[in-house]
């Protein structure tokens, strides 16, 4: 049995338009000039933030939009739209853009006279707001062949020196600590695609996929590998477990914090049940089901394995859900009796397990499958670690 801690203390290249003619009007010039100098987005970012903003987008060309969840790949009807996504193969329509073509661009964009465009990645500047009732990008100011967009297939291979989202996704919290790398980190990562609680289930069928056997998850508190399609309420089925326990915010399961995937886990569920709402720290009695893992009557202590894993997904929440989008104010404490007060412990605790324990592959792969595929957002801490030395000291 371990001993309680009663250690407390406080805590592109530039997008350059398109050459279509010498009779181009100087002001689509210059806006495109001027919008090169953001960051661009994927498509998945873009999908994630249909407000009206001005961005420049990369993505593979798909095919023509038709209606709100078709696109059609052959036989071209018109020139007025495209279907862009992360991948050159993707057939959801959910994980597509759709992009307005507009006079100007239709003799070289439009698929009726270009068909051989189909699978070209393209970079288009234009309004991030709704078209066909579906996700898109209107009124388009730039539209070039190519890109700088990072690859959505690659997987990043984050230090603490730096990694490949630097120049792009994190461009604004570079170089920047305390309160305003704080700031700015929450700025970046409050930018995502919102599931529904029903669609957690096939996320995490995806997210925390067994690498050696993809008909399987890992569960997070025990470890053991178990098929896909064994998910439930029994006592030997998994569930989706709140890392964040959602009591502490009394947020439930409603869109928002409760079915953000990067703090939900398979877990199994009696252990799930045992884990309740307690906060973290060290120390209690083993838990049978659940090897290395701990609890008493106001904490629970995870498997060494997955301590650091807890942690970053707790400061995670932290940073994204700071009271301004109609979601609680999550904060981390160094209490472990927070009830349903926002908070959640033992925040020294968590640092300590951060520090020990650093990302490794699956949970970098993790964070990159929910970036590409379900939200649009990345976890900063799993990408740079130093980060929350940063801003927890």
């Amino acid at each position: 049995m371990n001993t309680k801690s009663s250690t407390r203390p406080r805590p592109g290249r530039m997008v350059t338009a398109f050459a279509l003619a010498v009779t181009l009007v100087t002001s689509v010039a210059v806006a495109a000039t001027s919008a090169s100098a953001a960051a661009t987005l994927t498509v998945t970012q873009a999908l994630a933030a249909q407000d009206g903003r001005t961005a420049t987008v990369t993505g593979y060309v798909i095919g023509q939009p038709t209606a709100s969840s078709t696109v059609i790949t052959s036989n071209y009807t018109a020139d007025t739209a495209i279907a862009i996504a992360d991948a050159a193969g993707e057939t959801s329509t959910g994980r597509m853009l759709y992009v307005q073509v507009t006079t100007a661009y239709r003799s070289s964009f439009g698929l009726l006279t270009n068909p051989s465009l189909r699978g070209r990645q393209i970079t288009a500047t234009g309004t991030l707001t709704a078209y066909f009732s579906h996700g898109g990008l209107k009124s388009p100011t730039a539209m070039s062949l190519g890109g700088t967009a990072p690859s959505p297939t690659a997987s990043p291979s984050p230090t603490s020196t730096g990694g490949p989202y630097d120049s792009t996704y994190y461009a604004n919290a570079m170089g920047k600590t305390g309160t305003a790398l704080r700031s700015s980190l929450h700025s970046i990562i409050r930018t995502q695609t919102r599931l529904s609680y029903d669609q957690v289930w096939e996320a995490l069928r995806d997210t925390d996929q067994d690498p050696a056997n993809t008909n399987n998850v890992i569960l997070l508190y025990t470890g053991r590998s178990q098929s896909k399609t064994s998910n439930g309420g029994g006592v030997d089925d998994w569930n989706r477990e709140h890392v964040w326990a959602k009591s502490h915010g009394d947020f439930g399961t409603a869109t928002g914090p409760g079915t953000d995937v990067h703090h939900l886990r398979p877990t199994d569920a009696s252990v799930n049940s045992l884990r309740g709402n307690k906060d973290f720290d060290t120390g209690g009695s083993a838990v049978a089901e659940a090897p290395g893992c701990y609890t008493d009557a106001d904490s629970f202590e995870p498997r060494n394995a997955v301590k650091g894993d807890v942690a970053r997904m707790i400061m995670y929440m932290a940073i994204r859900y700071e009271g301004n989008d109609g979601w609680p104010n999550l904060e981390m404490n160094n209490s472990v009796s927070n009830g349903t007060a926002p908070y959640l412990g033992r925040q020294s605790v968590l640092l300590r397990w951060h520090a020990q324990d650093p990302p490794d592959t699956f949970e970098k792969r993790r964070n990159q499958r929910i970036y590409e595929r379900w939200q649009g957002n990345r976890n900063p801490f799993v990408d740079h670690p130093e980060w929350a030395g940063a801003i927890w000291g």
